[in-house]
This record gives structure tokens, sequence and C-alpha cells, in this order.
């Protein structure tokens, strides 16, 4: 039997993306599901899905704005009476930045803070006193970055949200243990998600979005999401602190962590290579780029990535 079956599960930022493939999982393995989405519209098809997938466990769909602590303990409250009790969170709900750092401008950073990490914050500790009442010993779930890890040029308020994120899980994880709740921080790398239907742009937008949608969509570089949702569960079953996604992701991880001042220093060379802030008139992707990154565009279809940049 799954470790996570027949629990009660809640997940922000549920209704597309990797977010909704996390909430699948759960109900493939006999959860209550609640997904937690800002867009009413985007969360009602989500959940549409969701409960094709299902005859016997319940799958809810709650509006809410996780940046509002208050909408949060609201629904955490309503979750934990309708499905008698809270197992399983997490705490997935996201954007994403792309440009230079200075012209995204503060408003980029606080946006990034807000949603990214204190989502998280709010939803953990929300979610915590619920969690301690687990029969099943309650699991935490925050997804972070590699960008949280390692910072990226052109992605440095997404980098900087996801870091403080990393920084909670951890600490988190050492203060909860005592109380029988694990923490597991999730740091994916590049998934085809059709996340790059969902950014948001400055500098050259259309190189900006060109370069950021090739390299997510580019087989052996990026993730099938899928799996990445599967490894993720996984990891919350086995109660493992900590899951860096990707090859890539890994060895970008460890480097840092082992040289970060060569790091930095090969990161200044792909800064140099990244667009100028100087509106090119481009539009999207070539023709090649594209071709390449097909399989993230048939991603933001399937995963109800329904707006957002033309290709």
């Amino acid at each position: 039997m799954d470790a996570l079956s027949d629990l009660s599960v809640l997940v922000t930022g549920g209704s597309r993306g990797l977010g909704l493939l996390l909430a699948r999982q759960c109900v493939e393995r006999r959860c209550d599901v609640t997904v937690v989405a800002r867009d009413a519209a985007e969360l009602e098809h989500a959940v549409e899905l969701l409960r094709r997938r299902t005859r016997e466990n319940t799958v809810t769909g709650r509006v809410c704005d996780v940046t509002d602590r208050a909408a949060v303990h609201e629904v955490v409250e309503r979750t934990a009476a309708d499905q008698r009790g809270l197992d399983v969170v997490l705490a997935n709900a996201g954007n994403i930045q792309v440009g230079p750092a200075e012209e995204s401008g503060t408003e980029a950073f606080r946006s990034a803070m807000e949603t990214m990490f204190f989502g998280a914050l709010h939803t953990s500790m929300e979610a915590l006193p619920h969690l301690r009442e687990s029969p099943a010993g309650g699991r935490l779930g925050l997804i972070g970055s590699i960008g949280g890890l390692l910072p990226v040029p052109h992605l440095v308020p997404y980098s900087c949200a996801k870091s403080a994120v990393a920084a909670l899980a951890e600490g988190l994880h050492a203060e909860q243990a005592e109380h029988g709740v694990t923490v597991t921080a999730v740091h994916p790398g590049l998934m085809r998600t059709g996340s790059h239907r969902q950014v948001e742009l400055s500098g050259d937008q259309g190189r900006e979005f060109a370069w950021f949608a090739t390299l997510a969509g580019l087989p052996g570089l990026s993730m099938d999401a899928l799996r990445a949702a599967e490894r993720i569960i996984r990891a919350l079953e086995r109660r493992r602190t900590r899951v860096v996604l990707t090859p890539a992701a890994q060895l970008g991880a460890k480097a840092y962590g082992v040289a970060p001042t060569l790091v930095t220093r090969t990161n200044d060379l792909v800064a140099r290579l990244m667009p100028d802030p100087k509106q090119s008139g481009r539009e999207g992707r070539s023709r090649w780029q594209s071709a390449v990154s097909a399989l993230n565009d048939r991603a933001a279809r399937r995963l109800n990535q329904t707006s957002g940049q033309p290709g």
C-alpha cells in the first residue's frame, strides 16, 4: 500500500502545471484532495480533470490568493473540517519573472517574495497545527527550485524567493521533527510543465521568452513533468528532507556548494550570453527553438496552462 493512500491532502497552486500533476498523483492514491488557486475558471477545469480519475475519493477546488494569510487560514480550516483533518500539504503556488534584474525592478522582487515565499510561509504556518494532529504523521512539501540553490542570471527575483523557500523548508524540518511532522524541500530543475506560457517578462521580452521557453522544453536538459511529480510524491512518502530533480540541477547544486566562486564566475559568462535589455523587435521563438521545445508546448495544453505568452 502506498504511504499516502487514503489521506487528506491540500495542494496550493494546484490548478495547472506541476501542481495539477501533484494533485493527480494524490488522487490516484485515493486521497481526498483540495486544490487551491487564484483563477476560478482555471480551477474549475482542473477539478474536472482530476475528478475524471476517481470515483471513490473527493476532489475540491477552492479559490484563494496565498499572499493573503487570512484567506489561507480560511481555506486550511475549511479543508481540515471537510476532510476530517489534514495529513499532507504541498505548497506549490508560484510565478516566474524572466529578464534582467534592473529591468524587472523592485516590484518583480516583491511579487516573487509575496507569492512564493510568503505564500509558502502562510500555508505552512496555517497547516502545521493540523499536520501535528495527523494520525498518519503530517507531511509538508515546499516546492523550491534549483534557482534557490544556485542563483541564475535573468531569474534573480525568482531565485531570491526560492532561496528563501529552501531556508524555510529546512528550518521547519528541524523544528517540527519532534512533533512527528516531516518537511520536504523540493528543488526541481527545468521541467516540461508548460510554465513558459505564464512567465512575467522584462527587458527584450521576445528574446527573453525565446531563451526561457527553449531551455525549459529542451529534451535532455528538462524533465518530463509527470515523472517529476511521481518522484516528488515518492519523496514525501519516504519522508525525505530534500530532493533535487534532474541531473543538471543536481550537478549545479553540488558544484555551487563545493566551488561557489567558480560557479559565480561561470554565471558571469552566462549573463553575457543573455539578451540585452534593448528591444530587438523579436516576438518569440525561431523555428528551430519552437521545434526543440515542442514537448513543452504540448505539456502546456495538457496541463491547463491556458493563458500566457505567444510562442
